[in-house]
Order: C-alpha cells, then structure tokens, then sequence
C-alpha cells in the first residue's frame, strides 16, 4: 500500500487514471507504444485504485535530456509511476528525449540552460514549481540536479527530495541527509560508509514487455546491407571520450583482428564527440580489408530493431541489459580493457559491479577478439546465452518490479523525510564551488581540450591506449 500523501490530495488515484488517459489519447492518439505501455502497467494503478490511496505529485528530474540509458531509465520510471496513478512532471534541459518524454505521456518543464552546477537560475525555478504545482517530492538523478533542487526547494521549502545516482562512483556533493539510490550493490555499500541518509538499490530497469524476443532485426540488416551470411555485431552507445571511448576503441580493434577470418560487420549506433576519430579509425579497417567492416550510422532512438539485428552485442549498462531483454549474447565491456562475457559463472559479478568494469588496462584489443571469436564459433552456446540473459533480466531487471520498489522507497521517503543540516548544505556548497572552479579554470580548460585531442589523435590511426604527454 502506497502512502497518503500528508501534505496535499488532490485528485483520487481513479479519477487521476481516467482524466489522464483521456487527455493522451486526444493528444497521442497515433501512439500505439504509450497505449501498450499503460496496459502493461495497469496492474499497478488498480492496485492503487483498490487501495484507495491518493496520488502523489513528483517532479522528477533527469540530469540531462541527451539520449542515454540512465535518462532513458528515468523517464521509464517516471512513466511507469504515473501509470500506477500519480502526477508525475519531467523536468529537464531541453534535448533529443523530449520527444520520448511526450511518447510516455507525461508532461515536460524545460529548465534553464544554464552552465554552472549547482545553477541559480534552475534552484529559482524548481522552488516556484515546487509551490505552484504543490510538489510532493523530487526526485533528481545524479549530483548536480540533486543540488539544483535541494538548495531552494529541499532546504528552504521543506520539500521532500530523493537523488538517483547511476554514475559508477559515490558522489560526495550530494547533502548526506538526502536519501539515494543506487544503480549497484557494491555503490550502496560504498555510499552506506559515508552516507547518514537512507541509501537503497535499484539497477537499471527495462521494459521486458517492449524490449522481447520477438522485435524483427530483419530491416535493421537490409538497411545496412547486412547479408545473411554475415556475423553482425552491434554496440548502441554514447560516442563519448569518458566512460566509452575504450571500449568502442577495443571493438574496432577487435573486429579488425577478426575480420580476415570471419564475414565479419560492426555497427556502432550512437553519436557524441568521439564520431569524427572514431569514424576515421573504422575508414582505416575498412581501407585494410577493402570492404565495409565498421559502419557508425549514427543515433537511434529506438534501437530496438538494431538489438534483434545482431548476432552478438557488446557494452555496457543499460545498452547491456536491453540487449539481454531481446535475447541476444552479449559481452560486457568497460574501461581499462574490461571485457566478460555473460552468463551464468558472471552473473553475480555484474549484479554486484553493474554491467561494467575496469580491467589491467593491456594494450590491444586481445581479450575481447578471443572473447568474440569464441562465441562466433559456437551458434549453439549463443542461443543458450540468449535464453539464459532474456529469463535473468526478466525475473531481476523488470520495469514493473523497479517501480514497485521506488513507490515503496517513495513511501518511505515521506513518512520519515530528512532533515536538512545548514552545516551540510554549506559542505556540499564548497565542494560543488571548488570544482566549478577548477572546471572553468581556462588553464585547466586548455589543458584538458589539448589531452582530449591528444587522444582523438589516437583514436584516428594509432595504437592503444594511448600513451600521453610523450
């Protein structure tokens, strides 16, 4: 059962489920995926409506609206706690993600684009959204957003406030009396060491309903010319310099490693800073065997189809676990030369690091083409793996479950809500100020921009990793 909301009621949970789905289908009534979303969520708004609980009002605050798995996460989330039969408002810096925000049915604030973190501009607006929608709770994902909403709204209106983090590290700008949540058992352990708040753990949620078995990847491969004697393998990822670019390097070089054995094609569908180099280094493989091995077609905001297409997917977090949902093999990559494959003796790792990891960091791309090559020769071992990821990710990753859980960390959160401490507002305040400083330091702007070229200049045509400052 679902907390009465003790500060505002304004609507019953059925009268709330009606009005809204009335107003979708006026104004999405060619969207035939929020339709099966609400009947695939529907169990938990007549859970509610049996109750007889109210519904709540969140705001709920992604850290931004690039297409990417914790946003996209968020925004599932978001949906899916309005389909149980609460006001759920999605506020956001304007990005690609909005119009999949409007596919969900649920509204959309745009915030203030302003640069600085925590940004004034934004800690006035959340607090006078916060009053004029009567705003049971926040709920913010990652540091920065988490502050914007805790500085106005948090600790000058008292309103209740939780902050998701799927980063891979425990952030220390984030008040220690603000309840978290995070994407990985081993990340609650760590948070729990210096963290007085309450910290729980969702892992990223999918929805096994959308993502299945049965999405076609056969115009995927038309498209992209794909023959059928081909061994197709995609990565649907961020083409970004943090977090990514050693695994997307690795997989161009693994497949360069491999494709004079094998009828062997690379997608990577994503975009981000990285393309340009990335593209470059593909053209050099493809130069080599004098046919088209790596393709970087772009993004996607629905890959679903390309997930169906492959024999074989590598990457990481969410992109991993959509993966498995459609019952694909998978290898999951991370930085420093991480690569496993899953299945059943590194399942518990990944539930306890996430779907990511850091290796020895050795030169070359070895370890992960041995990895693949094993799979390619062994169709039999990659539709066990297939079954075996689509019933893990099923039973422990479900949307409807996730959700479950964060109504119920909800519930909790508003019963017994933290009190704000003025000591660690002004903690919180000098950590966040002294790396603003440091990130607008134009030195340290100049130093960064040229190691960054330094290593896009690898990217292109050289070895790696790179080795810098040499």
């Amino acid at each position: 059962m679902h907390l009465v909301c003790r500060r505002r009621v304004r609507h019953s949970s059925s009268a709330k489920v009606r009005g809204c789905k009335e107003r979708h289908s006026q104004r999405y009534a060619g969207a035939t995926f929020l339709c099966h979303f609400h009947e695939t969520q529907g169990r938990l708004g007549r859970q509610q409506a049996d109750t007889g609980t109210k519904a709540l009002r969140v705001l709920v605050y992604p850290h931004d609206l690039s297409i990417g798995g914790s946003q996209i996460n968020a925004i599932d989330l978001a949906a899916a706690v309005a389909a149980a039969g609460h006001e759920v408002i999605v506020y956001g810096i304007p990005g690609p993600l909005v119009s999949y925000i409007e596919e969900r049915g649920l509204r959309y604030v745009p915030a203030r684009p302003l640069k600085y973190r925590p940004a004034p501009s934004r800690i006035v607006q959340i607090a006078a959204l916060a009053q004029s929608e009567h705003i049971d709770l926040i709920h913010a994902y990652e540091w920065p957003t988490c502050l914007d909403a805790y500085y106005g709204a948090g600790l000058l209106l008292k309103v209740p406030l939780l902050c998701t983090v799927l980063s891979m590290q425990v952030p220390p700008h984030v008040p220690a009396s603000v309840p978290l949540i995070m994407g990985t058992s081993d990340l609650a352990i760590e948070a729990r060491k210096t963290h007085r708040g309450q910290v729980w753990v969702i892992e990223p949620p999918i929805d096994v309903d959308h993502d299945t078995p049965f999405v076609d990847g056969s115009a995927f491969r038309n498209k992209h010319g794909v023959a059928d004697n081909e061994f197709l393998v995609v990565s649907v990822s961020r083409l970004a310099i943090d977090l990514k670019l050693d695994a997307l390097v690795r997989a161009i070089d693994a497949v360069d490693m491999l494709a004079g054995s094998y009828p062997l094609r690379l997608i990577l569908l994503g975009d981000g800073p990285a393309r340009e180099a990335l593209t470059a280094r593909a053209a050099v493989v493809n130069r080599r065997h004098e046919r088209e091995v790596v393709v970087l077609p772009g993004a996607d905001l629905d890959p679903r189809s390309a997930y169906a297409a492959a024999d074989l997917v590598i990457g990481m977090g969410s992109s991993a676990l959509r993966a498995l949902a459609i019952a694909r093999p998978l290898i999951v990559q991370g930085e420093q030369a991480f690569s496993e494959i899953f299945e059943p003796s590194t399942f518990d790792l990944f539930l306890r690091q996430g779907f990511y990891g850091l290796a020895d960091g050795a030169a070359g791309a070895g370890r992960l083409a041995a990895q693949m090559e094993e799979l390619i020769r062994d169709p039999a071992r990659r539709a066990a793996l297939g079954r075996f990821g689509r019933e893990m990710v099923t039973k422990r990753f479900g949307l409807q479950r996730a959700a479950r859980i964060q109504l119920d960390v909800y519930d909790r959160v508003l019963a017994n809500p933290p009190l704000c401490r003025f000591v660690e507002a002004l903690h919180s305040a000098r950590l966040s100020l002294m790396l603003e400083i440091v990130n607008h330091d134009p030195f340290r702007k100049r130093a960064k921009g040229s190691r960054e070229q330094e290593i896009l200049l690898t990217v292109r045509s050289g070895s790696w990793p790179p080795v810098l400052g040499e």
